[in-house]
């Protein structure tokens, strides 16, 4: 059957028209407030943030193969549980943001709002509707694999929680995670090589959400996979210069992010071991100069807000790197130091003022400050 391929962005001019000061939304934190901890005040932003947009259908884009005029349909059409936030994969990680902090903090005054917002998601009809679309023709691509291991992520985080609402919600989603993990086990065997880009094509990122929720549930075959591939693609990988990055509209570090996936892999010596030969120069680097923070220029375009988001993921890599290796390393503290600069101005630059960093940048600050990037270990 022929099909098409239609990459759309829709919606009405006035959904991006906050102003420059702010006054029509609400301020990122202060400095103080992007500390080392996450209080109830920080973190209910963060689910106001998620709140205003998991629902709201418009401005969407979605990347959505057409097989016939019959699917030419609105997103919540399409996708009935994730079509909010503008983007599909969006929509999945603002969900994970919400349960995230409902588990978290449960007697918050965000908890019942976004308890009632999860339970208006999550519902058998609408989870066989996101099934059913997945496995339209032509879709075998879609959302591969950011937003599927976001998926995965998600799925994680709920049958983590001892909460009966949780377990209702995580049985309720086990088609689509199962659907999901099917197609990371069809695929990892028949990528040659990884993808090494800084957006959502990245293949080391996505590789550490995935064992991250493989050891979670306990799903022995695709931990053993994702290990083996990870082995595969980067345990030789040597020399690697972080001066080559950032990309200009990146939001993950290829570099760290793989290193990020091999602490998971690696036991700590080993880790330690494979970091002397892929980062070099980290053994003599100036912790002061080490690795700066980047800067947006402008917050309302698109792309060019994607490096707020690597702040803080470049936060959380570093982080999690230096968790890797033995607590005597010497490269600890320097990369704790470019950790915390980071944090800082990642977390200073998340608000409301613009929908183009708005409806995604929550998530980001939430898997940072409430440390799920420490989930996975080896074993």
């Amino acid at each position: 059957m022929r099909w098409m391929i239609i990459c759309l962005v829709v919606g009405e001019a006035v959904a991006f028209g906050r102003t420059e000061t702010g006054q029509e939304g609400t301020p990122g934190p202060t400095t103080a407030e992007a500390a080392d901890t996450l209080d109830v005040t920080t973190a209910a932003r963060f689910a106001e943030l998620a709140l205003a947009c998991i629902h709201q259908e418009y401005p969407n884009k979605i990347s959505h193969v057409m097989n016939s005029a019959e699917d030419a349909k609105t997103p919540h059409e399409l996708t009935p549980v994730f079509f909010g936030c503008y983007d599909w994969h969006s929509a999945v990680h603002g969900h994970w943001l919400l349960v995230r902090l409902c588990r978290m903090y449960a007697d918050a005054p965000f908890a019942d709002p976004a308890r009632a917002a999860l339970a208006k998601s999550f519902t058998k009809d609408k989870v066989a509707a996101e099934v059913a679309y997945m496995r339209g023709e032509g879709r075998a691509l879609f959302e591969r694999p950011y937003g599927l291991a976001w998926l995965l992520q998600l799925c994680a985080e709920l049958h983590e929680w001892d909460d009966p609402q949780a377990r209702e919600w995580a049985g309720c989603l086990e088609p689509l995670e199962q659907e999901a993990a099917g197609r990371f086990k069809a695929w990892l065997p028949k990528l040659s090589y990884p993808v090494r880009t800084g957006e959502h094509t990245q293949t080391a990122f996505a590789m550490g959400l995935v064992l991250d929720w493989a050891r979670s549930r306990g799903d022995k075959e695709m931990a053993d996979l994702v290990a083996q591939r990870a082995r595969s693609y980067f345990l030789n990988d040597r020399a690697a210069n972080l001066a080559y990055e950032p990309d200009g509209q990146a939001f993950l570090s290829p570099i760290l992010a793989e290193a990020d996936v091999m602490r998971r892999v690696l036991p700590p010596a080993a880790f330690a071991k494979w970091l002397d030969g892929f980062l070099p120069s980290l053994a003599t680097a100036d912790p002061a100069e080490w690795l700066r923070p980047v800067m947006v220029t402008d917050k309302r375009d698109g792309h060019l807000v994607h490096l707020d988001g690597l702040n803080l993921s470049r936060a959380w890599m570093l982080e999690g790197i230096a968790d890797g290796l033995p607590p005597s390393d010497p490269r600890i503290a320097c990369l704790r130091r470019a950790a915390q600069k980071h944090r800082r101005v990642g977390l200073v630059a998340v608000s409301d003022q613009h929908y183009e960093g708005g409806h995604w940048l929550g998530s980001f600050a939430v898997y940072l400050t409430t440390e799920r990037w420490k989930t996975s270990s080896v074993e």
